[in-house]
């Protein structure tokens, strides 16, 4: 699944070139997880402002209203000036006076969502849950402390929730938790302060880290430009159970935490 750092290489990989863009025409494809909520045509004539990133939602700001985008469980996008005809797994083409962004998504989990306004229900019910942003500046660790000391469930849970950080996703939860020194099956609300702002900082250092490394290609991920990620092939616990930490040499281990793989070193995690 595209976690956050697949989303903002994907943004990053396509916000400039549709900028300013005019919208000529919306195609839907097959049924997609939501629907779109309006008619295609309403769109038609509307112009891209600028993209954004709420989680791992894709926002294109419109001069009136935005387009709320979802890559779901196996999407990506591309955008180009021209693209071959639409395949049976590609179920929306946004053609603009730029190019074609469309969204490719073989299991159908993805989105293309409109709302009038970001205040809007529909987009209120999408993002209004989502917790702080971790690579920007509203991420501050007091509020960091005090979300996950007010959970008592597994600290690897309680990141994957989304609701106190978003999107550190399986394998960057992993990472970050190794890099701070902490076992994933640790009460959140157990972990003492100077732990919380070593977790803290690693959640960043390792969700920057796999932006600058383009993401994480494990199956079919890549961006707009049709590039994969790389920064699975340095990860320090993440899918090397088995084989020897990188940092003690003691073997990588591997549990099931809510029907999820989590990878950690019994040596360099404490509980």
């Amino acid at each position: 699944m595209p976690e956050l750092p697949e989303v903002e290489v994907t943004r990053l990989s396509f916000a400039d070139r549709i900028q300013g863009a005019r919208i000529q025409q919306l195609r839907m494809g097959k049924p997609l997880r939501w629907p779109l909520g309006c008619d295609t045509s309403l769109l038609q004539g509307r112009t891209v402002l600028r993209v954004r990133r709420r989680g791992k939602y894709l926002l294109l700001d419109l001069d009136r209203g935005l387009l709320l985008l979802h890559l779901g469980m196996s999407g990506s996008l591309h955008f180009a000036s021209e693209l071959p005809p639409a395949g049976v797994h590609d179920h929306c083409d946004l053609f603009t006076s730029r190019g074609t962004l469309r969204l490719h998504d073989p299991r159908r989990f993805g989105a293309v969502v409109y709302a009038d306004s970001q205040d809007a229900p529909v987009a209120t019910k999408l993002l209004g849950h989502l917790g702080m942003e971790p690579l920007g500046d509203e991420f501050p660790l007091t509020a960091f402390y005090a979300g996950l000391h007010a959970r008592k469930t597994a600290i690897k849970q309680v990141l994957l929730a989304g609701e106190v950080v978003v999107g550190v996703g399986n394998i960057y939860a992993s990472e970050a938790l190794f890099m701070a020194g902490i076992r994933p099956t640790t009460k959140a609300s157990t972990i003492g302060r100077a732990r919380v702002a070593r977790l803290h900082e690693a959640v960043r250092t390792v969700l920057a880290r796999a932006v600058l490394k383009g993401g994480s290609t494990l199956r079919d991920f890549s961006n707009a430009h049709g590039e994969s990620g790389y920064f699975q092939l340095e990860a320090m616990v993440y899918d090397r159970q088995g084989l020897p930490c990188r940092v003690c040499g003691i073997t990588i281990q591997l549990l099931r935490q809510g029907q999820r793989s989590t990878y950690f070193c019994p040596q360099c995690q404490k509980r």
